[in-house]
């Protein structure tokens, strides 16, 4: 049911709430009038935007975290409803980050995805103190967005990442699989060193463990062999360039040949990087065409990161002065102002280079876009100058900036929700009309979400809140388990 109707309603209110939680009502007495227990709250004369319509003068009826009823300005509400009148305003589903870092910084990184709008996160390196961070938002213990958190990252041997879990054959690799699951992994992340073989054993292990795997393209494996063997999302644009090069055999030779210092494994990393940033300048549409059918086919997902991808191609010093710092922890301040030093172009010809490869990297993922490819919103939050919540914005906007209309990018940021009767309430309320202008997602007047409603005093209460966090020391910010 999309919409609900007076007598619908009514219905309800006769006492027949149960239904509610699947979208269906029964007919009942026209002017029936009666108290309901647990607390209504009506949004009323808002314009709906979802994945499907744009529909204007709209009431939105909600109560413990649901949608109980859609319907006209004049939907009958129970006595004792909160209602809000908010005519003018544009109500859009709660938005998605698809790539999050430091969830565990609880204090920090819950409070500002939720006053951003930012009601689900994708957390992609799990460890036990994010399994247990989750069972506790659900329990209703910690306020945040719906947490989806990944395995710990599974990498072949040379990673970069000194505590990703290193997987040297294939059997390592499905012991992996069933750690993971057995921790409570809700998907398998891969990482850049995975050979095939155990990036194929790997991709069987998730089947038989009912688990998909998601992360980045491996540099030994093509990107659409790793859709073939299953891989659910794509993150960084990593492997796309070289995917629809029409020197793609030729460079992913030279990729097999390149030496690899084992004290120095990044160094063979920024070398791939190179060969994609020339892979990028044979550009074939006939290979676009073909790799977006087969990502179609098997149901792959492009999460681009682009604001992050953004910083990592811009001089170090670009965004050293961006205000947002203020809620970001002293040390992770430091961390990012030195880690940028390994990834920054240093001369203005590698700027160059690298801004015109990351305009033609966004190109191709608004290409795929348009034949038909998933695009996911996600932001790499954690790492340098990509802001929890904040950064989500700035994605949709770079998204709608590489050719995605205000309405596809609005899609991608909500994971394609459509508001129902019965459906979660996860619900930001903007000032402005998104379809737009993509910036108006960051015009938010209210946050609903788990019951709560996030208006705007409560908000800014939340941001001061998360400011003060930052000045403590680490420990303190962190999930209580760390």
């Amino acid at each position: 049911m999309t919409d609900t109707t007076r007598r619908e309603v009514l219905g309800w209110l006769a006492g027949l709430g149960a239904a509610a939680g699947t979208g269906l009502f029964a007919p009942g007495r026209a002017g029936a009038s009666v108290d309901v227990t647990g607390g209504v709250t009506a949004l009323r004369g808002v314009t709906l935007v979802d994945s499907s319509r744009v529909r204007s003068n709209t009431t939105i009826v909600l109560t413990d975290n649901r949608i109980l009823a859609i319907g006209t300005h004049d939907l009958p509400l129970p006595r004792g409803a909160t209602v809000l009148d908010l005519p003018g305003k544009f109500v859009i589903p709660g938005l998605w980050d698809m790539h999050v870092h430091g969830a565990y910084l609880e204090r920090i990184t819950l409070p500002l995805c939720l006053v951003n709008g930012v009601t689900g996160i994708r957390e992609m390196w799990g460890v036990a103190a994010i399994y247990e961070l989750r069972e506790r938002i659900e329990r209703g213990e910690v306020l945040g967005p719906r947490l989806v958190v990944a395995s710990t990252i599974i990498d072949g041997p040379h990673s970069t990442l000194p505590f990703a879990l290193v997987v040297s054959t294939p059997d390592e690799g499905r012991q992996a699989v069933r750690d993971a699951k057995a921790q409570g992994a809700d998907f398998v992340k891969v990482y850049s060193y995975l050979d095939r073989a155990t990036l194929a054993a790997i991709a069987d292990e998730c089947a038989r463990h009912d688990l998909t795997f998601a992360g980045h393209c491996s540099n030994h494996v093509a990107l659409g062999d790793a859709s073939d063997l299953g891989q659910r999302t794509f993150e960084h644009m990593y492997g796309l360039s070289l995917a629809t090069s029409t020197r793609e055999d030729e460079l992913r030779q030279r990729i097999a040949n390149l030496p690899l210092d084992p004290a120095n494994s990044f160094a063979w990393f920024k070398q791939v990087l190179e060969l994609e940033r020339e892979a990028a300048s044979s550009h074939s549409r006939s290979k676009a065409v073909r790799l977006a059918k087969l990502l179609r086919r098997n149901g792959s997902a492009l999460c681009p990161t682009m604001v992050a991808m953004r910083v990592l191609s811009s001089p170090a010093d670009k965004f050293a002065n961006d205000p947002r710092l203020k809620y970001m922890p002293v040390s992770y301040r430091d961390y990012w102002r030195d880690g940028l030093k390994n990834w920054a172009p240093v001369t203005e010809q590698e700027t160059r280079q690298q801004a015109e490869f990351l305009k033609r990297r966004m190109e191709q993922v608004a290409e795929m876009h348009d034949h038909g490819v998933d695009v996911l919103v996600g932001t790499d939050a954690g790492n340098p100058y990509v802001f929890s919540g904040f950064s989500v914005h700035d994605e949709l906007e770079l998204l709608v900036q590489a050719g995605l209309s205000p309405e596809a990018a609005l899609r991608a940021g909500t994971r394609g929700t459509r508001l129902v009767p019965g459906g979660e309430a996860n619900l930001v309320v903007l000032d402005g009309n998104p379809l737009k202008d993509i910036r108006n997602t960051q015009r938010i007047h209210t946050v609903l979400t788990r019951g709560r409603v996030l208006g705007p005093a409560e908000r800014q209460r939340m941001l001061a809140d998360v400011e003060k966090a930052a000045q403590e020391p680490i420990g303190a910010v962190q999930a209580r388990c760390c």
